[in-house]
Order: structure tokens, then C-alpha cells, then sequence
């Protein structure tokens, strides 16, 4: 089924044709700078009626940061964000987004929650609250879809950190390369020999995940590997992955290394924690195991795992300068950039064991 195709944006020629004015004039009384007062009121109505009429009326706000009115951008989180250290999962976000906002020569406005309950939501009161700044860069796990699709056909102007999709259109964001790193992850453990990988997905099918095992499957395809489809688990609970579960993977289905995606609290440290300190299963001499992420920057290193790090403070200083691009832009069109992961080799991967058997 071909997709409809997505309606054109009114522009500032539209609403000069409309109104029987020159498109300066247009520019003029949108700006609504000093010069644009000069403008006769019957003119500067009839541009604004035209303006609504074509739908450019939304825009008009969100357009005008590099005419100086408001100056001003948003940050929305969609769960709490505010850390109680300051080596929280989220700090280099915030981080970045404060840095690249001082940068831009911005002020910056915290979206924190529209109601006591403790589902956030964009529209509370049926109504658009991140629309007291120009634009707005969204952050979180846990986001509410239909507001995503509501803001992209209000055509207010948003960046997420992190790939995200939306039905009904395409929505701007600046994500971390989780393809590439992870498909670099299998090259790494390849290059040690390693033929049976596992990898352990988190259960929800979020963009991350779907990008994590993408990446699984195109490693595994350019070391020249058959892909298995019983060496990719669902793991619901991190706490699930025990000594005798991995015995049981290594033994039965000839498992030489493990990719699992970290959390972002500390269930998944805590199990290799305890894993380790049982001594059944050592890494990497009798398992390699990778992160396919940072562990939690709060959680004690206990050992430097083999893993590749997301570049957070990067990605939101770099959607703040994507959101503000698009500010300056009559008729933008919807961003989407992807941002390098760093490997970090760690200790926990190397060479396959020796005479491991096949399932």
C-alpha cells in the first residue's frame, strides 16, 4: 500500500499570493519586528488572515528565534530525569542540551510534568504546553507515541534524542549509531574466533533494540557467519541471566560469547556481579561477554566490561543545534542524523575457547 502523500507546507509565497501583497510584505508583518509595525493594519490583517487560513499560523511562533522574540527552547522529559547523583544515566544529557542551549545564546525551559499523576503528558489540558518556547528537544524511554504524531501534524518544531518513529510522519531526532557499533562488537569478537554469539535483546521492540539486533544480524553477515535464529533471546528480566542459564547456552547451543543490552538501572550489573562472584562462569576465559551500552554511571565498576559507549552529551548538544536549524527555516524539513559510538575494549571478551562443541 503506497503511503499518502504528505501535504505541502504553506509558504510565505502562498500567503503573499493569497492576500495580494509582495512577499516582503509577508516577511515584514511575520517578523513582527520594528519594521513590520510600519506596515498599513488593514495589510498586516490580510496577511494574517491569510495565514491562518493556509495553516502557516502555527508556524509563526516557532519560526521566529532568529528574528529575536522569544528566544527560548524546551526540554521535555517523558519520565523523571532530575538525578539524585550527579553520574545519573541522564546527566550527560541535560549536560549537552544546557551547553549547546548557552552556546546558541538560548535560555532553556524544563518541561517537567502537566499533572500529579504520574503518566506525563505533552497535551495536559488538551492543550500544547511545550508551545511557551520556539521548539522543543524531547528526551526518554517511555514516550507517549500519539503525542509524538500530534506534534509533527501540528508542525511544532521538535528533535528527539534518539531515533524515534511516528505514524502520519517523520520526525526530526539525532540518535547514537547502535547499527554500526554493535555490527563493529560481533566484527571484534569474529576477529577472536568467536563463531556462536548470543544475543540477548531487551523484550520491548523499541527503536534501540530493533537497531542493536540489525546491527547483530549485519556483523554476523559480513564476518561470513550463518545466521542462527536460536542464539537470539528475549531477556524480560536482566536478573534472569544466572550462572546455570548461561551454562545451559554454552553447553547446549556451543556459545562462545554473549552480546546483552544493558539497562538503565542496576539489575543487569548486579546479576554479572553475582555471576562473577560465583566463579562457575568466568569471562573471558570461559564466556566473552560484550554490553551493547554503558552500564549505569552510578552503579560501582566492579570490572571495565568490553562494551561501546553512547555519546549522550553529544547527541542533545547536537539535537539543540539540529532544533535550532530549524527555527531558522521558513520550511523545514524533518532532520534525522545518527551520531558515532565509542568502543571501549574493556576486559570481558577474548579469544574462543578452544574445542567448544556445536549444538
Amino acid at each position: 500500500m503506497v503511503p499518502p502523500e504528505r501535504p505541502r507546507r504553506s509558504t510565505q509565497r502562498d500567503i503573499a499570493r493569497r492576500a495580494g501583497v509582495s512577499q516582503a510584505t509577508v516577511s515584514l508583518v511575520i517578523s513582527g519586528g520594528a519594521t513590520g509595525a510600519q506596515i498599513a493594519e488593514p495589510t498586516r490583517r490580510a496577511v494574517l488572515a491569510a495565514a491562518e487560513e493556509l495553516g502557516y499560523a502555527a508556524n509563526v511562533a516557532a519560526r521566529s528565534l532568529k528574528r529575536g522574540r522569544n528566544r527560548l527552547l524546551g526540554l521535555y522529559t517523558f519520565e523523571s530525569v532530575f538525578p539524585t547523583d550527579q553520574r545519573d544515566f541522564y546527566y550527560p544529557f541535560l549536560l549537552g542540551v544546557e551547553e549547546e542551549t548557552a552556546r546558541q545564546g538560548y535560555d532553556l525551559l524544563l518541561f517537567c510534568s502537566g499533572a500529579a499523576r504520574a503518566e506525563r503528558s505533552i497535551y495536559a489540558g488538551g492543550t500544547n504546553r511545550l508551545k511557551i518556547a520556539d521548539g522543543c528537544v524531547l528526551l526518554g524511554r517511555n514516550v507517549r507515541r500519539e503525542e509524538l504524531s500530534a506534534l509533527v501534524r501540528e508542525d511544532f518544531p521538535v528533535v528527539f534524542v534518539g531515533r524515534r518513529e511516528v505514524d502520519g510522519g517523520e520526525l526530526s531526532y539525532v540518535a547514537a549509531d547502535y547499527v554500526s557499533a554493535t555490527a563493529a562488537l560481533v566484527a571484534e569478537l569474529a576477529r577472536l574466533g568467536h563463531r556462536r554469539i548470543l544475543y540477548l535483546r531487551a523484550l520491548e521492540d523499541g527503536e534501540p533494540t530493533r537497531d542493536r539486533e540489525a546491527g547483530y544480524r549485519r556483523g554476523l553477515a559480513e564476518a561470513g557467519i550463518a545466521g542462527d535464529e536460536a542464539l537470539i533471546r528475549c531477556l524480560a528480566d536482566p536478573a534472569d541471566l544466572t550462572a546455570e542459564r548461561l551454562e545451559g547456552w554454552t553447553d547446549g547451543l556451543g556459545v562462545t560469547a554473549v552480546l546483552v543490552e544493558p539497562t538503565e538501572d542496576d539489575r543487569l550489573t548486579e546479576a554479572l556481579a553475582v555471576m562473577t562472584a560465583a566463579r562457575r562462569v568466568r569471562f573471558p576465559q570461559d564466556c566473552s561477554l560484550a554490553l551493547l551500552g554503558d552500564p549505569p554511571l552510578w552503579t560501582p565498576q566492579e570490572r571495565d566490561w568490553t562494551r561501546f559507549s553512547l555519546p549522550r552529551a553529544r547527541m542533545a548538544g547536537e539535537a539543540v543545534r539540529v532544533l535550532v536549524e530549524l527555527l531558522d527555516q521558513d520550511t523545514p524539513e524533518p532532520r534525522r542524523l545518527t551520531v558515532p559510538c565509542a568502543f571501549v575494549p574493556g576486559d570481558s571478551i577474548g579469544p574462543a575457547p578452544d574445542g567448544r562443541p556445536g549444538p
